[in-house]
């Protein structure tokens, strides 16, 4: 019934609170949609997982920026919301109150998306035990590859494929 994507993207978002992770998921997934299918769902959630990356980090223009984004969104998208099993209302006014801690510079806290249905919560939670992920832990702020993954992870593979574009590129200019 829901896209395997974003049942893992819950899983991290309240396992191991790996926003960085939940970010990746939903991108991907949303990418791979055709364009005209694309939901702006996707953005919003995509956004509210990078805005609490950015504020448990201590970037708060950053996160503001995104919450403020993911509320205008979801706004927009309530019926969509509750078709992926959240409670919409809860949620914007859950992500209302983040917005304005973010803005209060507040340090991060872990919270929980407001999950309507029950089957869904039962597969998020058995989807955590799979993956030796505590559901409603909250992040481990000691972690710094939780904290900084975007600074620490492997870039090798995705600085390959940009040179070997921008060598595609330039060997298209230089045939026209």
């Amino acid at each position: 019934m829901y896209p395997d994507a974003y049942l893992l993207y819950l899983a991290h978002f309240h396992g191991d609170r790996d926003y960085f992770e939940c970010h990746e998921i939903l991108e991907a997934y949303w990418k791979a949609q055709p364009a005209h299918k694309r939901s702006a769902v996707w953005v919003g959630l995509i956004q509210i997982a990078v805005a609490l990356y950015h504020q448990r980090r201590g970037n708060f223009a950053g996160a503001a920026k995104m919450m403020a984004s993911a509320i205008r969104i979801l706004q927009g998208c309530e019926e969509e919301v509750r078709k992926l099993g959240l409670h919409a209302a809860r949620l914007i006014r859950l992500l209302t109150g983040k917005l304005e801690a973010i803005r209060q510079q507040l340090p991060y806290e872990s919270f929980q998306l407001p999950i309507a249905d029950p089957g869904l919560l039962e597969l998020c939670r058995n989807l955590c035990a799979e993956r030796g992920m505590v559901f409603g832990q909250a992040s481990d702020l000691t972690n710094p590859q939780l904290i900084h993954k975007h600074t620490l992870r492997d870039r090798s593979e995705v600085i390959r494929e940009r040179e070997e574009s921008l060598k595609r590129r330039q060997a298209g200019q230089a045939d026209g």
